[in-house]
C-alpha cells in the first residue's frame, strides 16, 4: 500500500500545534481548500468527528478515528475519494528547543490503478500543503 511520511518541526509548544491539527477548521483560512466540521464527535472535534475538505460541497470527508491528547491523532477518508482505504496518522513530540516535532504519515489504497510512486508523490504534496497551513496559522 502506498505510504508517505513527512517529518517537520514547528517553533511552537505542542499543545498549540496539536490543537491546530485536531481543531481542523482553524487552519482552513491558511489553505487553498476549506475545512468544515460536518458531524460532531465526542467531544465535538474528537473521535467520530467528520470534516469536509474541499471547495463548496465538493471534496473528501475525513473522520477522526483515534486521539491520544497531545500525542497522536488518526483519521480515515470515509467519502469523496477514489480509495479503498486511506488513513492518516499524525504524532506530536516536544523538541529540546521548546518546539514540536510532527510526523505525518498517510497510507492509501486506491480503487483506481495508479502506480505507487505517483500516489506517494500526491500524498507528500497534500501533506506538505497541510503542514504549510499549520505553519501559516502559527504566525
Amino acid at each position: 500500500m502506498p505510504r508517505s511520511t513527512v517529518e517537520t518541526v514547528f517553533d511552537a509548544p505542542r499543545d498549540i500545534v496539536y490543537r491546530l491539527f485536531t481543531e481542523r477548521e482553524s487552519v482552513s483560512p491558511h489553505l487553498p481548500i476549506n475545512i468544515k466540521l460536518i458531524k460532531q464527535g465526542d467531544p465535538a472535534t474528537g473521535v467520530g468527528a467528520q470534516h469536509l475538505l474541499g471547495l463548496g460541497k465538493v471534496g473528501v470527508t475525513e473522520e477522526i478515528i483515534a486521539l491520544v491528547p497531545g500525542e497522536r491523532m488518526e483519521y480515515k477518508i470515509v467519502k469523496g475519494a477514489p480509495v479503498k482505504r486511506h488513513v492518516g496518522t499524525i504524532t506530536f513530540a516536544d523538541t529540546s528547543e521548546g518546539g514540536t516535532r510532527v510526523v505525518y504519515t498517510m497510507e492509501s489504497e486506491p480503487s483506481l490503478p495508479l502506480p505507487a510512486p505517483v500516489l506517494e508523490f500526491g500524498l507528500r504534496q497534500l501533506t506538505n500543503q497541510l503542514l504549510g497551513g499549520v505553519r501559516k496559522a502559527l504566525r
